[in-house]
């Protein structure tokens, strides 16, 4: 027999088999279909094909299913689904609910985070007044615009994040309604009260008991936490304790079970993780009203910029892999860059002031690696209309995905680590820069301002989004698409974080190839 026959006869068998169980199957869901009101409880003579009763119900459900796949009884959040095919209701789809907690989960973990850990500014009342942001700020250097600057200290996100979403015009008290619920959790002032000296059990407690909390809540049971969001002021590492051994860093909040089914928001985020998104800092400026940021952009756009780059900043000498240092002393030896260094006792640094009139007064600003990846520098300076620099994508260009164009070049420019390890000329690489390229990325900066601030909660501006409205509209967006895809049965729920972490934690080999592989992207793109 030729081989080619052989396969077309293995090929024509296979489809008839086929034919063949597609045909049986058709015709068991006719059976159940015609017959969906037969009691559980009939004789075996009225059903002739011998399924038994779990086999009956079970069909009997897919039938329902598939006839009406927004079934109250199937789906839970049938009703949320429905609000939002209301057209006529401006907040169909848009209705957010927050849970109602215990106020020890937050305003009294900012009562007691000052008393608990004295070394942190940030729990201290002139920070968290004014709904989070902080003192009015007095413009020392004349280079603030005249309404909505504040002293806001770079952790202090979720309070933020609160009192803007309390006087969010779409809440509502009725959950089953709800595109997403926000957990009012201060995970971020709770992780930093405990920072220093304390033992895990101390560090892990407030963590445990918010989930305990929260699974004893029916809006919780609809879809097992995984409409929930919750935000954190504090990079996602202070949430990922990876063991209970002391010296180890941070908690474990993060890597609770049912925490992996909310979405987390940080300022730098694991972006490794599933449900793991990073927002933008706070910066400086709040503004009121459309007019005061379309006039600070357009100010930005008409400053002049003496210098080609600068760098706002202190070394890291107990990090041997830290790149600062380079950057510092090329900075120093450059007639066209400026520095601001950040070392103990400068207190130019602690100005917002200062640390503006230098951006300003800059083409490029050197974004390199700090305590973690991410900067509240680097949206200062964009702020500032600065053409920010990155050494690692890791920076920027794996966070923040919801507010940033996807082609990093438009308003950034990528010099790797390791050609300023290798002692390659940071200012001869920015001077090849042409003018027009140059006049275009300052344009894309400026014009980012809008998605990367937080506007005032007592106001809403009418015809840009700010990064608040961004990161909501993303989060009910996100919910949204997996209550389709639960309705259409296209879920995943086999993803495992843990095997991620594993691999983040254990296998340090494969993520350096991971990060190499962007490196070799980014050059490529350069």
């Amino acid at each position: 027999m030729e081989k080619g026959n052989y396969m077309f006869q293995q090929s024509s068998r296979s489809i008839y088999v086929f034919g063949l169980v597609c045909a049986l199957v058709y015709v068991v869901l006719l059976y159940f279909h015609f017959n969906v009101s037969v009691s559980v409880n009939e004789s075996a003579n009225s059903n002739p094909f011998g399924f038994t009763d779990r086999e009956i119900a079970e069909a009997k459900a897919a039938i329902l299913r598939f006839e009406n796949p927004k079934n109250d009884k199937v789906f839970p959040f049938s009703k949320a689904l429905k609000s939002a095919e209301n057209k006529s209701d401006p907040c169909g789809g848009r209705y957010v609910y927050i849970h109602k907690l215990p106020s020890r989960f937050n305003e009294d973990i900012v009562k007691e985070c000052g008393s608990v850990n004295k070394w942190l500014d940030m729990c201290k009342s002139e920070f968290v007044m004014n709904d989070g942001f902080g003192q009015v700020l007095n413009d020392t250097e004349g280079v603030l615009s005249d309404h909505g600057w504040y002293a806001t200290d770079h952790f202090n996100l979720e309070t933020i994040f609160y009192s803007r979403l309390k006087r969010y015009e779409c809440l509502t008290n009725d959950s089953a309604i709800a595109a997403a619920s926000f957990v009012p959790f201060y995970a971020g002032f709770d992780v930093s009260r405990y920072m220093f000296g304390f033992n895990v059990s101390v560090r892990d407690a407030a963590s445990n008991e918010v989930v305990e909390w929260l699974q004893k809540r029916d809006e919780w049971k609809y879809m097992n936490g995984k409409d929930h969001f919750l935000v954190a002021g504090r990079p996602t590492w202070d949430f990922r304790r990876p063991s209970d051994d002391e010296s180890e860093w941070g908690n474990k909040f993060l890597l609770l079970s049912a925490v992996k089914n909310m979405s987390m928001l940080t300022i730098e985020s694991n972006p490794f993780s599933a449900n793991d998104f990073a927002i933008p800092y706070p910066t400086y400026f709040h503004p009121s009203y459309d007019n005061e940021v379309l006039d600070w952009q357009d100010r930005m756009m008409k400053m002049e910029r003496k210098w080609l780059f600068c760098f706002a900043g202190a070394p890291r000498p107990g990090d041997p892999t830290s790149i600062r240092s380079l950057v510092i002393d090329q900075c120093k030896n450059s007639a066209v860059g400026k520095l601001l260094d950040c070392g103990v006792g400068d207190e130019k640094c602690h100005s917002p002031s200062s640390v503006m009139k230098m951006f300003q007064s800059s083409v490029f600003c050197l974004q390199p690696k700090g305590d973690s990846a991410t900067r509240r520098s680097a949206f200062d300076s964009i702020l500032a209309g600065c053409i920010p620099v990155f050494f690692h994508p890791s920076s920027f260009y794996v966070q923040y995905t919801w507010h940033l164009p996807k082609n990093y070049m438009k308003y950034s420019v990528f010099i790797p680590e390791d050609d300023v390890r290798k002692n390659i000329s940071i200012e001869q690489r920015l001077s090849q820069i042409d003018s027009k390229r140059i006049k275009k990325m300052q344009k894309e900066v400026i014009s980012l301002i809008p998605r990367l601030i937080y506007a005032d909660p007592h106001s809403k501006l009418e015809t840009m989004e700010d990064a608040f409205d961004v990161t909501l509209k993303a989060i009910i967006n996100k919910v949204r698409k997996l209550r389709e895809d639960i309705v259409d049965g296209e879920t995943n729920d086999e993803f495992d974080e843990t095997l991620i972490g594993s691999m983040l934690y254990k296998n340090k080999v494969i993520l350096r190839l991971f990060v190499n592989g962007i490196l070799i992207i980014l050059k490529q793109n350069q």
